[in-house]
C-alpha cells in the first residue's frame, strides 16, 4: 500500500455546519488522511473534502459526515440521547461519524481508529488511574475508537508504565528541561529550532552564557519556592555540540543554582556520535548525569548521508563503548522508520545492530514529514507507507522479543502511515522524564531558547509558557524570559498552597 497522498494536491477542505469543535475534526482528518494538506471552508465547497454536521433533535444529538474523497462519497451517522451530552461525548460523537465515514475510502482500517492527537495513551491512563481495569481500558480502545489489537497492547501497556512512574511524584513535585539549539548540521527530517553550528558558531557562547543567567535566576526562585526537582533533561539541537569545557561550565551552574538532590533520573542527550569525546562523557558522568542518548537514527551510511548527518555507522558502536566505559548505566539510542532511502531489510539491520548493544532504552520513531524539514520539499524520495509499517511492526515484534517493553508513546501530524513514536526500555529502565512530559503528569520548567514550560494547575488546567524560539531573540528578550519565569514559579506556588 503506497501513501494515500505525499503533497502536491489541491487540500482537502473542511467544513463545519452546526458546530465549532474544529480542532476535534481537524486533528482527525489529518491522522486518517495524513499525507492531505488540510484546509477549513466556511461554505460550499468543490473537490475533497469533508463536512461535518451537528443537528439537535427532541431527543437526540445526531452527527453526519459526509466526504467526498477522489471522485468517491461517503457518508456516516451516528446519534446520542441529548440528555447524555457533555462536552467530551459530543467531540467522540462527532470524531465517531467522521471516521465511520472516512474507513470505506481508506485501503485499510488505520491503525490508531478514530483516536485523534498526539497523546493516544490520554485516555486510557486517566481511566486506570481512576480505577478502571485494564481489561475494561482496552474494550473501551476497542468498541469506541475502534483501535487495531497491536495498537490496544502498546497502549494499555504505555499506560500501565504511566500509573507506576505516578507513583513516584508529590504534589510538590516538578521535572526541569534546559535546552542547547545547536547542531554540526541539520538533519534533512527536523523541524525543530536548532541551528548548524557551521552557521551560527558564534552564537554558542553569548548563548551559554544567557541560558546560565537564566539558570541562575530560576536557581533562586525553586529555591524558596518548596518545589522539588524529579527529574532532569538537557536536550536540543544536540547538547554535546558543546565543547567539553562549556558542558563542564553549564552543568556546573546547573548543580550549584538548583537543588537536584531528590533528582531520580538526570539525562543529556548526548545524540549524534560526531559531538561525543571521551572527555565530554567524563564530565557528563562527573556532574551526575546518569542516562545518555547515543542516536544513531540509522546504521546505513547511505541513508545517513541522505539525512544530512555526517557520522559514519562505525562511529555508534564506539560513541557506545566509550559510554559505558565512562560508566554509564542508562543509555537510549533512537531510530527512524521511513527515513529516506531505507528499505525494511535496512531498517530491520539497523534495529538489529543496535539491539545487539544492549542499550536500556531504544525509542523507535517514526517519519513526520513537517513543514520546517528540508524533506518537506522532497517526499519522493521517502518509502511508501507500506514498507514504513513493515519496519514499524518488525519493530515491535523484534524489541519483545529481545526483552524491551513499551514504556511511552506519542504520535505527530503527517506522520507516514499515522503509526505512532514508541519508547521502549528493559524491565525498570524507563525514562521517567519522557513520561512526565509527554502525559503531563505534573509542571515541567523549560530554560533556553525554544523551550516550552507546561504548568500544570488545579482543576487540570495547563498553562504554557514558551521562551523565543531562536537564540538571538532569547538573547535579547532574556530579561522578559526571567521575568516569565517569576510568574510561572509564583502560578505553581500558589496551585499548591
Amino acid at each position: 500500500m503506497e501513501s494515500i497522498s505525499q503533497g502536491g494536491c489541491a487540500a482537502m477542505k473542511l467544513l463545519l455546519t452546526g458546530h465549532e469543535e474544529r480542532y476535534a475534526i481537524e486533528q482527525l482528518q489529518l491522522s486518517l488522511f495524513p499525507g492531505e494538506q488540510m484546509e477549513p471552508v466556511y461554505g460550499p465547497f468543490q473537490g475533497d473534502g469533508a463536512e461535518s454536521i451537528l443537528s439537535r433533535g427532541e431527543v437526540y444529538l445526531t452527527a453526519t459526515t459526509v466526504i467526498w474523497y477522489r471522485g468517491r462519497k461517503s457518508q456516516c451517522v451516528r446519534r446520542m440521547h441529548l440528555e447524555a451530552e457533555t462536552v467530551q461525548l459530543r467531540r467522540r460523537l462527532l470524531q465517531r461519524s467522521y471516521y465511520g465515514a472516512a474507513c470505506p475510502l481508506l485501503p485499510e482500517p488505520p491503525p490508531w481508529g478514530a483516536l485523534a492527537g498526539v497523546r493516544p495513551t490520554k485516555i486510557t491512563t486517566k481511566f486506570l488511574m481512576e480505577g478502571g481495569s485494564l481489561r475494561a481500558a482496552g474494550t473501551m480502545l476497542k468498541q469506541i475508537y475502534y483501535v487495531t489489537p497491536t495498537r490496544r497492547q502498546l497502549c494499555l501497556e504505555a499506560s500501565q508504565a504511566t500509573v507506576q512512574a505516578a507513583k513516584l511524584l508529590g504534589p510538590r513535585d516538578i521535572s526541569l528541561y534546559v535546552g542547547i539549539p545547536f547542531c554540526p548540521t541539520r538533519c534533512a527530517y527536523c523541524s525543530f529550532v536548532s541551528s548548524a553550528t557551521s552557521r551560527s558558531g558564534g552564537m554558542v557562547e553569548p548563548y551559554l552564557q544567557a541560558l546560565i543567567r537564566e539558570i541562575q535566576g530560576v536557581g533562586r526562585m525553586l529555591a524558596s519556592s518548596g518545589l522539588r526537582a524529579r527529574t532532569l533533561y538537557i536536550g536540543g539541537g544536540t547538547p554535546t555540540t558543546l565543547t567539553a569545557s562549556q558542558l563542564n561550565r553549564l552543568l556546573d551552574v546547573l548543580g550549584r543554582s538548583l537543588d537536584l538532590s531528590g533528582c531520580l533520573e538526570y539525562t543529556v542527550e548526548a545524540g549524534r556520535p560526531d559531538t561525543i569525546t571521551q572527555e565530554k562523557l567524563q564530565v557528563l558522568a562527573r556532574h551526575g548525569v546518569g542516562r545518555v542518548s547515543i542516536n544513531p537514527q540509522s546504521m546505513d551510511d547511505r541513508v545517513l548521508a541522505l539525512c544530512g548527518r555526517r557520522h559514519k555507522a562505525i562511529q555508534i558502536p564506539e560513541s557506545y563503548r566509550m559510554a559505558r566505559q565512562v560508566g554509564f548505566s542508562a543509555i537510549n539510542m533512537d531510530l527512524i522508520a521511513g527515513l529516506p532511502g531505507d528499505t525494511p531489510a535496512g531498517f530491520r539491520a539497523s534495529l538489529e545492530a543496535v539491539a545487539a548493544l544492549e542499550p536500556e532504552n531504544i525509542t523507535v520513531h517514526t517519519l513526520a514529514l513537517k513543514k520546517g524539514a528540508d524533506l518537506y520539499q522532497h517526499p519522493e524520495r521517502l518509502p511508501g507507507t507500506e514498507a514504513v509499517g513493515e519496519m514499524v511492526g518488525f519493530s515491535q515484534d523484534y524489541l519483545r522479543q529481545q526483552g524491551y517493553e513499551p514504556y511511552y508513546l506519542y504520535r505527530q501530524k503527517y506522520m507516514s502511515g499515522s503509526f505512532e513514536n514508541v519508547g521502549w526500555c528493559k524491565p525498570g529502565k524507563a525514562c521517567l522524564y519522557n513520561i512526565y512530559m509527554m502525559e503531563e503528569l505534573h509542571s515541567i520548567v523549560a530554560l533556553g531558547a525554544g523551550a516550552t514550560s507546561k504548568a500544570n494547575l488545579p482543576g487540570g488546567r495547563l498553562e504554557r509558557f514558551a521562551n523565543p524560539k531562536f537564540p538571538q531573540q532569547y538573547l535579547e528578550r532574556l530579561d522578559h524570559v526571567i521575568a516569565e519565569k517569576q510568574r510561572l514559579v509564583q502560578l505553581l506556588r500558589q496551585g499548591k498552597e
